[in-house]
């Protein structure tokens, strides 16, 4: 197999364009808050105090709180698991759940209670996804920041004498955010937010039937197991 890491990138990327996609949705029809990015969170909080227009300190901190219960969680994942690849399945799988609940309860229910609910859902997903993608330490692909990735494919482009490395891989990363928001932008101002969050569902399916089926057939353990050669 050329990739040491086998089919996690592609699979990656996928969640990367997740990312940007409930990022739109969480921003655009939820209030001005990240439930991926935490790093916006923590500004808006900064803001808020100031008594910054339109920014909730409550929204921000009950975004970070369902994050980082999500990486207690997705801690005890990662130590339960030895294969990369079935991580990665039953981490898109449980994102799939929380997502697809988010969808039911945009459905079926409105108001603030409702918005605190897709809030916590959303951030859970994606502090689940944060936190195993971290262990699977596949280069250049965190799924749900690009400042280091954008960093990385400055400094080690031919204009700054490096080699290129990884540029490809970073691209597509980036890439895939910027499809992911588009989407999501596309789906929750012209759609609905449920259309948007059903878009979200279906790449989640995918990526955990092709890493559930790809953890089952490849027998090249060079990618999958957890302490591979990163």
């Amino acid at each position: 197999m050329a990739d040491r890491h086998g089919p996690l990138p592609p699979l990656l990327h996928s969640l990367t364009v997740v990312t940007g996609l409930v990022d739109a949705v969480s921003y655009l029809a939820l209030g001005h808050v990240f439930v991926a990015n935490m790093t916006g969170n923590v500004i808006f909080l900064g803001l808020s105090a100031f008594g910054a227009p339109g920014i909730s300190a409550v929204t921000s901190l009950t975004s970070i709180a369902a994050f980082l219960a999500a990486g207690v969680a997705g801690g005890r994942m990662v130590r339960a698991h030895k294969h990369r690849g079935r991580l990665l399945a039953h981490c898109a799988a449980a994102e799939l759940v929380l997502v697809g609940a988010c969808a039911l309860v945009a459905a079926w229910s409105g108001g603030e209670a409702a918005r605190l609910a897709l809030i916590v859902l959303l951030a859970l997903a994606m502090g689940l996804q944060n936190t195993v993608v971290r262990a699977l330490a596949v280069p250049d692909l965190l799924t749900t920041v690009l400042t280091m990735t954008l960093t990385g494919l400055a400094a080690d482009s031919t204009l700054a004498g490096g080699a290129g490395t990884n540029t490809r891989r970073r691209i597509a990363a980036v890439g895939a955010m910027l499809v992911g928001a588009l989407i999501g932008a596309v789906l929750t101002l012209r759609a609905s937010v449920i259309a948007a969050l059903i878009a979200a569902a279906l790449l989640l399916a995918a990526t955990w039937a092709v890493a559930q089926r790809l953890s089952q057939v490849d027998r090249d353990a060079s990618w999958a197991a957890m302490n591979a050669p990163r």
